[in-house]
């Protein structure tokens, strides 16, 4: 355990900071599967709207550093790639 003030103060901040972090990944890996099971059951519809909030997602945890950009660029081309098959 930490014995200098300002560094039991930087990791109560570290631990929210985590935490918060930990549930826009649960939340940004929820959101790709919608995409995945809308493909699934072949609803082009249902998949796009899908997609654009998955891109919504994406960017915005690539802009609060959450995830790498490659994660997200591999993401996106993997998940368009699944909804122009149903096209």
């Amino acid at each position: 355990m930490a014995n200098i003030q300002q560094q039991i103060k930087r990791n109560l901040t570290n631990e929210k900071k985590r935490e918060a972090n930990f549930s826009y990944k649960s939340m940004l890996k929820t959101t790709l599967k919608s995409v995945k099971s809308a493909v699934a059951e072949k609803d082009l519809a249902k998949a796009e709207a899908a997609l654009s909030n998955a891109y919504k997602v994406l960017d915005k945890a690539l802009a609060k550093k959450i995830v790498h950009k490659n994660y997200v660029a591999r993401n996106k081309a993997k998940l368009a790639e699944a909804v122009n098959s149903l096209r």
